[in-house]
């Protein structure tokens, strides 16, 4: 078998690297962190086949221009000169039509149904690893008349592509939360979707591959590319010179730098999110989206995660307490008898999660080097997405029949 490399020990390059090495691939994983802490481990870990719309889509740019006034809202653009920033939200513009949803939506489903029942695999697979899979569902919980038309346009949307959506009155909503008074008109239930904790499986995965052999490179930044040709036949980085046959970059929200190395267009900002955890206390039973907020709710037992905002940016990571603030506010608005704790400064997680600006991810092989591919871009469902895009991946290298098409998430896309 061939010698792959794979830049990026997120998520989904580590799903990459478990069905390429499960296929017998020799695997060395490149990562220019300390692969201990990253987008990949302090996320809602939602697995979400219900979200079928990408970001881009009618009505955002009208909400993102009112949200922009605001340092608590749930997606931000800081407006400054920046040539990829302004390039990127053209694309952004030119891609939120309704032509653009339709076209996206069987893509998504599909890659999002294959991504759940491979977890369920895995999870059957590896009993060990622990990871506290559960498929309990998803509340929309909203609070307003506008956001509950909205809510119930998306569960009929829902239905009519065969995701399973339930609409809730607020007393059957609350009957879902019993420990915990709902501040809510009523919600949407969509019982396909499930979540896990990311942290624990991210560990489990670079416990797993190293043990089979998969050779883990930590503190690696890419300087440069080598070629022959068409071909790339070597990665010059900060702890030496990697050999490969196959390429493949799943870097996040550092890709599109990476891709400008190869001489290829792929326009990506990072959406900087933030989170924190708290005492599940009252417990909570079911995740939830707090739809106005746009604020993720994951209970993991005896604790509960937070989390949210979409912050436009560059690869800057500081952390902005405004935007946690606006996280935090939130929560007593929907669940009046939770008393949250502001968090300390060192117990926020934030991550960069890599944006396209269509909203769809970049999974494939590009014309432009003949072995070279990329799984990114997934923005907020990496987490959700990583187990199909690594299948496809390991499939295509091994040129069998794919089982969904993966067209629409051409690297080429924007060349």
């Amino acid at each position: 078998m061939s010698k792959v490399t794979i830049i990026g020990g997120g998520i989904v390059g580590l799903f990459t690297a478990y069905y390429l090495s499960e296929e017998g691939f020799e695997v060395t994983l490149l990562d220019q962190g300390d692969m201990q802490q990253g987008c990949s481990t302090g996320n809602a870990g939602m697995i979400v086949p219900s979200h079928i719309v990408p970001l881009a889509s009618p009505g955002m740019i009208s909400k993102g221009l009112k949200w922009m006034f605001s340092a608590t809202s749930p997606f931000y653009i800081h407006p400054r000169l920046d040539r990829r920033l302004l390039q990127w939200c053209l694309h952004f513009y030119r891609a939120s039509t309704k032509k653009h949803v339709e076209h996206s939506i069987p893509y998504l489903k599909n890659l999002s149904l294959l991504s759940k029942q491979l977890y369920l695999d895995f999870a059957l697979q590896h009993p060990e690893s622990q990871i506290g899979l559960e498929e309990k569902g998803l509340l929309m919980l909203y609070r307003t008349p506008e956001m509950e038309r909205e809510e119930i346009e998306m569960a009929h949307l829902a239905d009519q592509h065969g995701v399973e959506a339930t609409v809730l009155s607020r007393d059957e909503a609350q009957q879902l939360e019993p420990n915990v008074e709902l501040d809510v008109r009523g919600a949407v239930h969509f019982t396909g979707d499930a979540h896990l904790d990311p942290a624990k499986l991210h560990c489990f995965l670079k416990d797993y591959l190293a043990a089979k052999g998969v050779k883990l490179v930590a503190q690696a930044q890419v300087l440069k590319f080598e070629n022959k040709g068409h071909l790339i036949h070597s990665i010059v980085t900060t702890q030496g010179d990697f050999p490969c046959d196959q390429l493949i970059v799943c870097a996040g929200a550092w890709s599109g730098k990476l891709a400008s190395k190869l001489g290829i267009y792929l326009p990506m900002l990072s959406g900087k999110g933030y989170s924190f955890m708290q005492q599940n206390q009252p417990a909570l039973q079911v995740p939830a989206i707090l739809c106005e907020r746009k604020v993720a709710v994951t209970p993991f037992g005896e604790q509960v995660r937070f989390g949210g905002t979409m912050e436009i940016t560059g690869t800057n990571q500081s952390i902005n307490q405004q935007r946690v603030r606006g996280i935090y506010d939130s929560i007593s608005n929907y669940y009046t008898s939770f008393q949250p704790t502001f968090p300390e400064p060192e117990k926020i997680w934030s991550g960069l999660r890599p944006c396209s600006p269509d909203g769809l991810p970049y999974i494939g092989a590009t014309q432009r080097w003949s072995n070279v591919l990329f799984g990114t871009g997934h923005s907020m469902m990496g987490v959700s997405l990583a187990p199909a895009t690594g299948k496809v991946l390991a499939e295509q290298l091994l040129h069998k029949k794919a089982q969904l098409l993966t067209d629409a998430f051409s690297p080429d896309r924007y060349s």
